[in-house]
């Protein structure tokens, strides 16, 4: 079947989801900008294993967007990119799931393990294997591939949300109110 036939149908979703994917790897930059801003120590190797990725999976979900927007004249040339893009994508979440289980400074809990490398892996598979049925089997392949991007883009969100909220909350601990101050004058 032709490019042209099927990938009309699935415009408005890509240029809905690629496009907010570009602007969340925006969110990711301010996120980074709000982890070197706090006090807390800096450690590379949680970075490297929980920040780098959500940007990863932004530009992985836009990216798709973008060839799957592109006139292809046929189904093929699409696939084989995608599914580029899905084996590359399995394969660094293998290696994200390595960096977790390595000696990080932070020992992931069952939510990290869930966000930040199960559900990348089900995500960059789902992709793979549509993207090689997408030549014989486009419609259930167009939908593997936009569950693929809705919950990359979910992941995304919530890693980042995840990380504000470990920076905020854990890393940055409260002042010390003004009566635990021993410099505090004496109230009246």
């Amino acid at each position: 079947m032709s490019g042209h036939d099927v990938l009309p149908l699935w415009e408005a979703f890509f240029i809905i989801v690629g496009s907010s994917a570009g602007a969340l790897t925006g969110l990711q930059f301010v996120v980074m900008a709000l982890v070197n801003e706090s006090s807390a120590p800096k450690d590379p190797s949680l970075i490297d294993t929980f920040g780098t990725p959500t940007v990863v999976h932004f530009c992985a979900v836009l990216l798709v967007s973008a060839v799957l927007s592109a006139p292809w004249p046929h189904l093929l040339g699409a696939a084989i990119t995608t599914g580029i893009t899905g084996a590359a994508g399995t394969v660094y979440s293998i290696i994200v799931v390595r960096r977790a289980r390595s000696g990080l400074s932070y020992k992931p809990e069952m939510e990290d393990w869930i966000w930040h490398c199960a559900l990348p892996l089900i995500g960059y598979a789902t992709l793979l294997v549509s993207s090689i049925a997408l030549p014989s089997y486009h419609v259930p392949a167009l939908f593997g591939v936009g569950v693929f991007s809705l919950l990359l883009l979910f992941i995304g969100i919530h890693n980042a949300w995840d990380t504000v909220t470990y920076v905020t909350v854990r890393m940055n601990p409260p002042a010390p109110s003004a009566k635990a101050s021993p410099n505090a004058l004496p109230e009246d």
